[in-house]
């Protein structure tokens, strides 16, 4: 029969086991977007990691390098391809979000696969297209009509930025600072493709929220239940899957985290961070927030951003709920912004908005079209304040929305040239398509309650692709055999002690610290394998 001891060692084993996986996990993810002050730029990938990498950008255009680390002229070329990079990746880059750029070493042999699928022949080798189009795929040069061409001139770092200009009608230069020559690239608000990035920029926006949050230590006993109320709401209708499990993510934690009977103003935010909470939940993902805005950048870096991609975010929610979730919805909206939107005369605008509500939404056309409302009545207010005080951003000067370019059949024929007639069936649909169907993950699908539990265990983590795919299923093996045969080993214990108890008395805090380990097993055990899995898929 087990002796305690034995059983407190296998606990402790299984313990550190489960904590060596995640911590696998997050050195490899780390390993990705470490980089200092000399560090490359352009983003070296591998077989493990391209295609998930390049499934997720944000960016419209991808440009991959192939590579061998023992040609000259490939070393020779580094520095000219970097300093292209330096312009396009990361959030302190001239312009980010517009071109990915990336490299892959064809001399490693775990490449050599990867290789062959885009017909390497030659070092340096620069493909372009958009980044779904290397996912999966296979490149030959006599191939047309695939979405990827090579780049046959981009010997220096100019030459690369000349095809770059041409190709997609811009006028960036090699020394542009952040936020120069941005009215420079082509922009069309009407174009589906591009109002479809507007998902990342409501991920930055959801994933920035909650960063304040926590900076601003702004989670407290009366704040507790309207964040909660908040994240049930994202959890099932946030139009970005990641950012919906992300946020039952924190839900089923949020009680470790911040407990109601020990929250206060230090108390809940000592606890979370000394539990290293705030590293282990990624609302939307790893690599979120990303430090940049695509669909909501402004011309200028006070202008639009997060602002823009709160709104949409916003909108989006109040065409997914159900009619009978909208009131609920209305609620759970109002009381966020009210609790931790941190522009004190922002929140204080749109809570006396809310409070002019007087009949309870019954329709998500009712909720949609009142928030559509609300928010071309901030647009007008800031209207005359931006044109007296000259902080709009002349690239996006506020306006009633939606324009008669994005929707046409919106907007009647009104009777005087001051005022603006709505067809509100028309804006209704035209809601519905575009902060609905448009804005939203590729992967998305509808997310009920009951599908959040089944989408933990089954959804790909978006950066999970950086991790090994060998090292995780061992450990993944070993956590779980190794909590069957504790908790085995445990009932066997309990068992025998039942038979024999007239002979053995358990002590009642033996019989606690053995129930307490058997429940605490139990829990790691779930988390461990719901991360696992998340992460391998």
């Amino acid at each position: 029969m087990p002796s305690l001891p034995i059983l407190l060692s296998l606990f402790l084993f299984l313990h550190l086991s489960l904590h060596a996986t995640g911590a696998s996990h997050r050195l490899l993810l780390r390993s990705l977007s470490a980089g200092g002050a000399g560090a490359d730029v352009a983003v070296d990938l591998n077989s493990t990691n391209f295609d998930e990498v390049l499934k997720n950008s944000p960016t419209s255009y991808a440009i991959v390098e192939f590579f061998a680390h023992w040609c000259p002229a490939c070393r020779n070329y580094k520095p000219q391809y970097e300093r292209v990079a330096k312009l396009f990746n990361g959030p302190d880059s001239a312009h980010p979000g517009i071109i990915f750029m990336a490299r892959v070493d064809c001399a490693m042999k775990v490449n050599t696969i990867l290789c062959d699928r885009f017909s390497v022949g030659h070092y340096p080798m620069l493909l372009w297209g958009p980044p779904a189009k290397f996912v999966d795929a296979k490149w030959d040069p006599k191939q047309e009509n695939s979405g990827i061409q090579s780049i046959d001139d981009g010997r220096t770092s100019q030459r690369l930025l000349n095809w770059i200009n041409k190709r997609i009608g811009s006028s960036f230069n090699l020394d542009d600072e952040k936020y120069e020559n941005e009215d420079l690239l082509p922009r069309n608000a009407s174009d589906p493709e591009q109002i479809g990035r507007a998902i990342f920029d409501v991920e930055e926006a959801t994933a920035k929220a909650f960063e304040i949050i926590l900076e601003h230590k702004m989670i407290k006993t009366e704040t507790r239940a309207p964040l909660i109320k908040f994240f049930q709401l994202l959890a099932a209708h946030h139009p970005s899957k990641k950012c919906r499990m992300g946020s039952a993510e924190l839900l089923v934690n949020f009680d470790e985290m911040w407990p109601s009977s020990h929250l206060s103003l230090n108390s809940g935010m000592t606890q979370m961070h000394g539990s290293g909470a705030s590293d282990s939940i990624a609302v939307c993902g790893k690599e979120a927030p990303r430090g940049y805005w695509i669909f909501c950048r402004g011309s200028k870096n006070d202008t639009r951003g997060f602002s823009c991609g709160l709104w949409a975010l916003i909108h989006s929610l109040s065409v997914r709920v159900e009619d009978g979730e909208s009131q609920s919805a209305f609620t759970a909206i109002r009381d966020f912004i009210h609790n931790f939107f941190i522009c004190e005369e922002c929140r204080r605008h749109f809570y006396d908005m809310c409070l002019s509500v007087k009949t309870p939404f019954e329709s998500t056309r009712a909720l949609s079209l009142w928030l559509w409302q609300t928010h071309n009545k901030v647009n007008e207010r800031l209207m005359k304040e931006e044109k007296i005080l000259g902080t709009g951003d002349p690239s996006f000067p506020k306006s009633l929305w939606p324009p008669r370019q994005l929707c046409p059949t919106c907007q009647l024929t009104s009777a005087t040239s001051t005022e603006v007639q709505w067809n509100e069936d028309e804006v209704f649909k035209f809601l519905v398509k575009y902060y609905g169907q448009t804005l939203a993950s590729p992967s998305t699908k509808v997310t009920t309650t009951s599908q959040i539990q089944t989408d933990l265990l089954t959804s790909n983590d978006s950066a999970s692709g950086a991790v090994s795919a060998e090292l995780v299923p061992v450990w993944a093996a070993l956590g779980i055999a190794l909590a069957s045969v504790t908790f085995g080993a445990l009932a066997c214990f309990w068992r025998a002690q039942q038979k024999n108890r007239k002979r053995v008395k358990l002590s009642p805090l033996n019989a606690t610290y053995i129930f307490s380990i058997c429940m605490y097993i139990c829990s790691s055990c779930s988390r461990g394998v719901v991360q696992i899995l998340s992460h391998t898929g």
